[in-house]
This record gives C-alpha cells, sequence and structure tokens, in this order.
C-alpha cells in the first residue's frame, strides 16, 4: 500500500488519483464469528478510488476481500474451508455513506426486482493487527459474483467478464479483450461472446429494419434483464456505474440461453444524485448515444423504451415503493444507529454521530422525490 499510495495519512502527490493494475497483497488471517473461528483465511484489501482516498485521509476503515480457501493447498486442513456456504466475501466499509445503509438497500432492491445481485448484510468489524482487537466500525458484507452468486443460473460453467476499461462503454469499434476480465474460464481465449454482442449491437439494420436488428441482439444479449436493470438503476439513482463509468457491472453468458446477462455491482454511490454530472434523468437527456450505445440504442427504439417505461413504473408501485422504503430507512436506521455512532476517529467516515442521522433522513427525503420523478416522467 505504501509502495503504491505513499505513507498513510498523506496523499501520493501530483493531482488526481495513482492508477495501479496491481491488487493488494493477500494475506493470512483467522476470522471468527459468533464464537467460531475461520483458519488461514486470505485476506487483502479491495477498492479503487475508495481505497487510496481512505489510505491518503489518514483512515483505517478500508475494505476487504476475504477468500476462505486461499491458502488450501498450503494448509490441507481448510480444503474447501466456506463461511456459511461462501467461498468469497468483500467486506466494504461504506465509502462515502454515511447512512452506511446505501450498498445493502441497493441490492435488495433488485433483488426484490427480479434482478439476479449480490447478497449483503451489515456487521460491526473488528480488526487486531498486532494490539489486539480495534473496532473498524459498520461493514457491508457482500456476495461475491464469481462465487455464489453465479449459481442462482442453473448453469454456472459460462463466461463471467468484469468488464473496466474504455471498452465496457461498448461505443463502436472500442473493443479489446484486456476490458473484459475473466472470472471465470480464464483460460479460454474465445471472447466470441462479448465480440457478437458488439456486432448485433451496432449492426447497420438498427435504423432500417429495427424488429430484425432486436432479433438479432436478443439472440446474444438478455435484453429484458437489462432494461429491467436500467429502470431500477435510473429510478433510484445510482451514477457510478455504466452510463458514467466504464466499470461496475459484470457480464454473464447464460450457457442455458447462450445469452449475455447483465449484473449490478458496487451499489455504495447509489440513492443519491452522485458526482461525474449525476445520475440521468429517466428520459436519458444529456446521454451520448454513441458513447454508451447499451442505453442510448435500446432507449431510442420504442418498442424497448415501452418495456423500460413499464419496468420504471413498476420499481415505485414495488420494489422501491415510497411507503416501505420509508419503514426500511427507519427500521435499517435504528437497528444500525448504536454501532454507527461509536465509530472512532481514525475508522470511520462521520464527522460527528449526527450526521449519521442526517444521511438516513436524506435517504427518506430521496425517495419521496424519485417518486415524484417517476410520476413527472409518466406522465
Amino acid at each position: 500500500m505504501t509502495a503504491t499510495y505513499g505513507t498513510f495519512g498523506t496523499s501520493s502527490g501530483g493531482p488526481g488519483l495513482t492508477s495501479s493494475d496491481e491488487d493488494p497483497l493477500m494475506v493470512p488471517a483467522e476470522v471468527f464469528y459468533k464464537g467460531k473461528e475461520w483458519y488461514r483465511v486470505g485476506v487483502r484489501f479491495k477498492g479503487n478510488s475508495s481505497l487510496q482516498s481512505t489510505w491518503s485521509s489518514g483512515n483505517l476503515k478500508l475494505s476487504f476481500k476475504l477468500d476462505f480457501d486461499e491458502y488450501e493447498d498450503t494448509y490441507p486442513q481448510i480444503d474447501n474451508q466456506r463461511f456459511y456456504g461462501f467461498k468469497k466475501l468483500s467486506l466494504k466499509n461504506n465509502y462515502n455513506d454515511k447512512s452506511m445503509l446505501r450498498e445493502k438497500v441497493a441490492t435488495d432492491i433488485f433483488r426484490a426486482s427480479g434482478l439476479v445481485s449480490s447478497h449483503a448484510a451489515i456487521y460491526e468489524v473488528y480488526v487486531d493487527h498486532g494490539d489486539g482487537p480495534t473496532y473498524f466500525g459498520v461493514y457491508t458484507l457482500v456476495e461475491e459474483v464469481d462465487d455464489t452468486l453465479i449459481d442462482e443460473f442453473s448453469n454456472n460453467d459460462g463466461n463471467l467478464y468484469k468488464p473496466d476499461g474504455a471498452g465496457a462503454s461498448f461505443a463502436d469499434g472500442s473493443f479489446t479483450k484486456d476490458v473484459f476480465i475473466k472470472k471465470t474460464n480464464e483460460d479460454a481465449a474465445d471472447y466470441s461472446d462479448i465480440q457478437n454482442l458488439f456486432t448485433a449491437l451496432h449492426a447497420s439494420n438498427r435504423t432500417t429494419d429495427a424488429a430484425a436488428w432486436r432479433a438479432n441482439l436478443e439472440s446474444v444479449f438478455d435484453t429484458d434483464t437489462f432494461l429491467k436493470y436500467l429502470a431500477v438503476n435510473t429510478v433510484i439513482q445510482n451514477w457510478d456505474t455504466y452510463g458514467r463509468m466504464t466499470h461496475n457491472y459484470f457480464l454473464y453468458n447464460n450457457p442455458d440461453t447462450k445469452k449475455l446477462s447483465w449484473i449490478p455491482w458496487d451499489n455504495n454511490e447509489a440513492l443519491q444524485t452522485g458526482n461525474q454530472g449525476g445520475s440521468y434523468a429517466l428520459n436519458f437527456s444529456g446521454l451520448s448515444t454513441t458513447s454508451w450505445p447499451l442505453i442510448g440504442y435500446l432507449y431510442n427504439d420504442a418498442t424497448y423504451k415501452a418495456k423500460y417505461d413499464v419496468y420504471v413504473k413498476s420499481v415505485i408501485d414495488n420494489a422501491f415503493n415510497e411507503n416501505t422504503m420509508k419503514a426500511t430507512y427507519v427500521s435499517y436506521g435504528a437497528l444500525v444507529k448504536p454501532y454507527a455512532i461509536k465509530e472512532v476517529k481514525g475508522y470511520t467516515f462521520l464527522n460527528s454521530t449526527a450526521e449519521f442521522q442526517t444521511a438516513i433522513d436524506a435517504l427518506s427525503t430521496h425517495v419521496t422525490a424519485r417518486t415524484n420523478a417517476v410520476n413527472s416522467y409518466l406522465k
């Protein structure tokens, strides 16, 4: 960490963030939960801008990735060691989220809308790194996509991609293999499923024979899942993903359908307007169709827009219903508050205990504003 990002508590120097293609080192550690112990668990820091920013600010509330049988070759006793069935988990530090609820709530909304999305739960975390247990604060434990989540498909042998980089925008001519990082079948050099999606998306008949274009696109891409995801993501507002950023989603080639299916990921920035220009309006005004064609091309097609609009209405009627969400925020806020306000300087993003409740109240205000925005859009 020091070699990559500089001395803890000091900026690495220069404007912006330091670019690094290397994952932090993984080391063995013991994990304890409710009187049980898991041995020689692989642990490393995780994150990109959140990791560097937290480190540079002198905050040790860093995110972790856990792999429960990383060291099984060295320690055969832990062969196939699992944490209640999970091999890999992410302990996310709720960076830029003073409510400490966004990651948990957003993924629950995706799941309630019928989408494959990681399970998540909220924990208090203590870390002993040499001087006894230290309270690191409230974390969100998130199911890793390349572990148990793809088991929700009836066949988990397909290609799983975690795109990151320019080609992840799906702009015409931007495809490169290095952008579509494989998380399964890594040794297979076949990227034809991704290339077929590029070809179908940018076919010339999109503007001359829309029905044929849709049929061809739907033969390689689960458009219905994407439109449902797009509706949820835009209604709840989530800027740090496709449309603004070329990362924070997965694509899984479902062997049963031979279609690439969209999986959301990394939701700590959801449920707010956001940065980098903020979340898009429900009609995607201001979006560059050529830069983000998976949104622009589909929304500009009358058939797909009609489906999107139906899903938008469904989101506020069901998974993101105003009354239900306000009750959820009250309930979750009361549950987490004692542990949130117990966080201490050097292990927290709160400047005062009052900031936690202010953030909870902002979530409640937000769901009302989004309900009004949807009703106005649909009119």
